[in-house]
């Protein structure tokens, strides 16, 4: 099957490159108010101290003019979804630069190279610049992504859930209350080697944060953070998402991109192209949460920083499971992560932006 390119590097870099990308708490149950608006205003409101923008040492500056030799050739393997080969892609040109090397076509089927903070400034320009100005999404699914956009209600939250089959087992975390179908996805996913820890390993492995959200836990932490019930909600997860019922019925107005799009064209659709969707609808959204810090959340929140958009936070699983392992419960555990994504939202952490973005005191 030919998978088409999701990605095209514009001339800002005098190059024209396509790319081809090809936990044992038992469930929570937030109760649905009639009202749908909450007596406290929600976590956006919250006067924030810190922000991260774009350094100034590459955004306001030209990139130093190329040696008219090269010194050969250098070409990037890129594996992995979607924003690992992009994350990849930019670590090439960077790369590419600080070598004085030509870059070449890469190979999209590794490991991040860019890894040392004592490159050169002009070398990390490149590479900022590759990552945040060049690299642009393809015509053609820009379009689709656009169409996306202007189908789904405004204004409207993007919620990166993360609670799928394979997700779930490779955590090897335990879950009460699943329901038997989902139990049956699970297993099959976790085969013989990914057996769930037990015992105070369990507890342990919680508590340092390493399970996912499940869908009725993050509808309890939306209404923690007073994220009212008739919030317009897209949802950017993966195929085969679990216990999704815990959200929706609390937040009932969840749109995702299979019943925004015709079923013909979403059933044809590459993995990686989906996934390119999502972060497009997210990196314009009003507003962004996410279960999960992976691979995308880290480029959909450099991103979004990029774009001066600062509705951005990351759900605290470690918070979670250690108040819940206290007996936290109700309105004192409401309350308790309040405090926790309250810090997190005033003074900027955890986002773990790249060195190409800088924190500015407000």
């Amino acid at each position: 099957m030919r998978v088409r390119p999701l990605f095209v590097i514009i001339s800002t870099l005098s190059l024209f490159l396509a790319v081809v990308l090809i936990y044992p708490s038992p469930p929570v149950a937030p109760s649905k108010s009639s009202d749908s608006t909450s007596a406290k205003s929600d976590i956006w409101s919250v006067q924030r101290i810190v922000e991260w923008r774009p350094c100034k040492w590459w955004l306001q500056s030209h990139l130093t003019p190329l040696p008219a030799k090269s010194n050969g050739y250098i070409r990037v393997d890129c594996y992995g979804g979607l924003n690992q080969m992009r994350r990849d892609f930019c670590d090439g040109v960077g790369i590419a630069r600080l070598l004085n090397a030509t870059l070449v076509l890469p190979k999209f089927e590794v490991a991040a190279y860019w890894n040392e903070s004592r490159y050169p400034k002009y070398a990390k320009a490149a590479l900022c610049q590759a990552c945040y100005r060049a690299l642009k999404l393809t015509g053609s699914l820009e379009k689709k992504a656009n169409k996306l956009l202007e189908a789904i209600p405004k204004p409207f939250l993007s919620l990166h859930l993360l609670f799928e089959p394979d997700m779930v087992a490779y955590s090897q975390c335990q879950y009460s209350g699943l329901s038997p179908t989902s139990m049956k996805a699970l297993e099959a996913a976790r085969g013989d080697d990914r057996k769930p820890w037990t015992g105070e390993a369990a507890r342990i492995w919680r508590n340092r944060g390493k399970c996912p959200l499940t869908p009725n836990e993050t509808a309890f932490i939306l209404k923690a953070l007073s994220i009212p019930t008739n919030t317009n909600i897209y949802l950017a997860a993966g195929d085969g998402l679990m216990e999704i019922e815990g959200l929706t019925s609390i937040y009932s107005n969840v749109v995702t991109k299979s019943a925004l799009l015709s079923g013909e064209d979403f059933e044809t659709m590459h993995g990686n192209t989906k996934a390119a969707l999502d972060y497009c609808v997210s990196i314009n959204s009003d507003s962004y949460m996410a279960t999960y810090f992976g691979n995308m959340d880290k480029m959909v929140a450099a991103m979004r920083a990029f774009k001066g958009l600062y509705k951005t936070l990351f759900l605290s699983r470690r918070a979670f499971a250690e108040f819940t392992s206290r007996g936290l419960e109700g309105k004192l555990l409401m309350e308790a992560l309040w405090k926790a994504h309250e810090d997190d939202f005033i003074k900027g952490r955890g986002s773990a932006l790249s060195d190409c973005f800088c924190e500015f005191k407000l």
